[in-house]
């Protein structure tokens, strides 16, 4: 058991040991200092359906209303928001990583102690990179009017220990900037991307800003594309030999399109429509997608999961690219009444694809795996009952195998941080 998660108060965090090889945090106020215990945390779950055990969270907060996971290396970073009690109306935001592939956690730490609060939810969570000691963290707070505000960047030089506020991205504290990305290239820089309506002319526009002194200031903004979905979350990912791609939803039609750069960040274009579904929808799902680079052992095969509500088709879709996402494969359905839904890759032929379903009694949590590179998948299994709500889970590949996360909702129906390890 490490030092820094013997210290601290009385109330605050209770730490079960070991949990069929998980560690479970169960944190019971807002207090940083944290008490072991040696007993089986009550809500640690077992899911009768596949056996399968998995561990909660509120990392110190009342709930957790949005988190990011990255990792870098063999290292996982961990952020989430929430209020502090019942009452409040803004977001803390606690800081944890793993360097177990997520069985054991580092105690929490505040990010915003000091830096404006956090206005997020899930599908506009707060984001996260890293790369190596070097932390950069992203989310929207509340400017003049409700529900809508300027980005805050926060940085870190000491891997996640202490905090300072950076430049915002976008360069206009006045204005609104919603449903942020960032990544961490393979030099050290940082790559951000967000949805704003700078010159207030009713259109939402994706953006670009890259930042090479570890997220302190940011270059000059750019757009990448002036009119967008509003209110769906957008993805940056970066390829083995740094090249930068970013799944957006386009307007019309209301499918996902791919900005690419191939030097690292100076010039974008259009590669491609991730799922040509010809969507005509005159609104916003509030659902993005997910896009990941294959690996170092073939740095051009890309993996995306995206959502459609098209008449007779609607669904959740897995495609790759074996060109860098200048084209795609055949989409192929995951799931029956699939929805919020991610992918990571291990290497070219070890796959995982997870998403939320909706049921009769709530939604539940479903993943699966493809050892041929996305060919063929096994059949879906259920990580968690409908009674639970989980919804939106993220999924990471790491030497161990594969971390999923996502919320639900506790007896008390407020949030919880969930999260589950698998090979």
């Amino acid at each position: 058991m490490t030092n820094d998660m013997q210290s601290g108060r009385k109330h605050g965090l209770i730490v079960s040991l070991k949990v069929v090889c998980q560690i479970s945090l169960m944190i019971i106020s807002c207090s940083p200092g944290p008490v072991l215990s040696m007993e089986v945390p009550e809500n640690t779950t077992l899911n009768p359906a596949n056996n399968t055990v998995y561990a909660k969270s509120t990392l110190g907060l009342y709930d957790i209303s949005s988190f990011d996971v990255y990792v870098d290396k063999e290292t996982i970073h961990l952020i989430a928001s929430g209020k502090c009690v019942a009452h409040n109306k803004h977001g803390s935001i606690r800081y944890t990583r793993s360097e177990d592939g997520g069985r054991q956690w580092k105690s929490p730490v505040t990010v915003n102690e000091s830096l404006p609060a956090a206005l997020a939810s899930r599908g506009n969570d707060v984001q996260l990179a890293a790369d190596g000691n070097h932390l950069v963290s992203l989310w929207q707070t509340e400017g003049e009017f409700p529900t809508m505000g300027p980005m805050v960047s926060a940085y870190s030089a000491d891997a996640g220990q202490t905090w300072k506020r950076g430049a915002n991205p976008a360069m206009d504290n006045d204005g609104s900037q919603a449903h942020i990305d960032v990544v961490a290239d393979w030099k050290g820089n940082f790559h951000a991307v967000w949805l704003a309506d700078p010159n207030e002319n009713g259109y939402q526009g994706l953006h670009y800003a890259r930042s090479i002194d570890q997220g302190k200031q940011w270059s000059q903004p750019v757009t990448l594309d002036d009119s967008t979905c509003s209110c769906c979350w957008n993805t940056v990912t970066v390829s083995p030999d740094n090249k930068l791609a970013v799944l957006y939803r386009n307007t019309a039609p209301r499918d996902m399109s791919l900005a690419q750069s191939l030097d690292a960040g100076l010039t974008w274009r259009h590669a491609s429509t991730v799922g040509d579904f010809q969507w005509k929808f005159e609104g916003c799902p509030h659902v993005g997608g997910a896009l990941k680079y294959a690996g170092t052992d073939n740095i051009a095969q890309l993996h995306s999961v995206v959502w459609t509500g098209i008449e007779d088709k609607s669904g959740l879709y897995h495609l790759s690219s074996n060109d860098n996402g200048q084209t795609w494969s055949i989409p192929r359905k995951l799931g029956s009444m699939a929805m919020h839904g991610d992918i990571a890759a291990r290497n070219r032929n070890a796959v995982a694809a997870i998403w939320n379903e909706m049921e009769p009694d709530g939604a539940s949590i479903f993943y699966t795996k493809s050892e041929d590179g996305g060919t063929t998948w096994s059949v879906p299994k259920r990580l968690t009952e409908a009674k639970y709500s989980a919804t939106q889970p993220k999924l990471v590949a790491t030497k161990h195998g594969f971390l999923a996360l996502w919320t639900e909702k506790n007896n008390q129906h407020s949030s919880e941080l969930a999260w589950y390890v698998f090979e």
